[in-house]
């Protein structure tokens, strides 16, 4: 995820998807129904009856993975390698490249993963679907602590604080596994899949593309302690945004379609 595209667009996938947990766990509060599965509707007849009754959470993942996998290809120029041969050593190369390819890997496969247990299987399995995207974000956590090889300043306490909240994230999924149905958890999911989010999408901003015009500085300590106050900033920002989206979704559930 290097550079500022690298940052947003992942940044942007996580922040979107929190929000759609968001949405679900309102529901589920207004209508007093499982969490994030609520019972399919029934199967009606008609030409497209079959494409409106789909899921398409798990396409969605599979074409945001392929995106991104896109993007850092691009990023290098389409010349991808493993090892190189020069003056006779094995060293390995594209390190980074190699680290987010493995990442979008694992989102594909959760993808891949809600579109069989949603749309192709007899019965949905709730478990293998949550178990793959606990695997996505195990990976994640190792690979960004390794992208802090070599950093220092501004760049190590974003990431720094970045890897407490994906930290946190892995493991209220991984406690999930235990408790699918328990609104506490689902809200805390929802909470740091957006605090994720859009924290990555900051730190695109802050080391490549600053609003301010001028460079971050490592060796400023006001810089440094200063990404702190940005990082506090964003997690306020997640639970006005969970209220927000709280509020919108009694105003829809309860009036608009209700009154319709």
């Amino acid at each position: 995820m290097g550079g500022f595209e690298g940052h947003l667009y992942p940044g942007l996938f996580l922040f979107l998807y929190g929000l759609y947990h968001a949405g679900l766990l309102s529901r589920a509060v207004i209508r007093n129904s499982p969490v994030q599965y609520p019972p399919r509707p029934p199967w009606s007849k008609g030409r497209w009856a079959r494409f409106r009754q789909m899921y398409y959470v798990g396409f969605l993942k599979i074409l945001s993975s392929g995106i991104l996998v896109v993007q850092e290809l691009h990023s290098i120029h389409w010349q991808l390698m493993l090892l190189s041969k020069m003056y006779h050593q094995r060293t390995f190369m594209y390190r980074k490249q190699w680290q987010h390819l493995t990442l979008y890997a694992a989102f594909f496969l959760s993808g891949c993963v809600d579109v069989v247990s949603q749309n192709l299987l007899p019965k949905r399995c709730i478990v293998l679907e949550q178990g793959a995207q606990a695997l996505s974000m195990c990976l994640l956590l190792p690979l960004m602590v390794s992208h802090m090889q070599d950093t220092e300043g501004v760049e190590l306490r974003t990431h720094t604080l970045l890897i407490q909240a994906l930290f946190l994230l892995t493991l209220v999924l991984m406690v999930e596994l235990w408790a699918p149905d328990v609104l506490l958890i689902w809200m805390l999911k929802a909470f740091l899949y957006l605090v994720t989010g859009s924290w990555l999408m900051q730190i695109g901003f802050m080391l490549y593309r600053p609003v301010s015009g001028y460079q971050w500085m490592d060796d400023d300590k006001h810089d440094i302690a200063f990404a702190t106050t940005f990082f506090c900033w964003h997690v306020a920002f997640g639970a006005f945004l969970m209220i927000w989206t709280y509020g919108c979704s009694v105003v829809w559930h309860c009036y608009l379609i209700a009154d319709a």
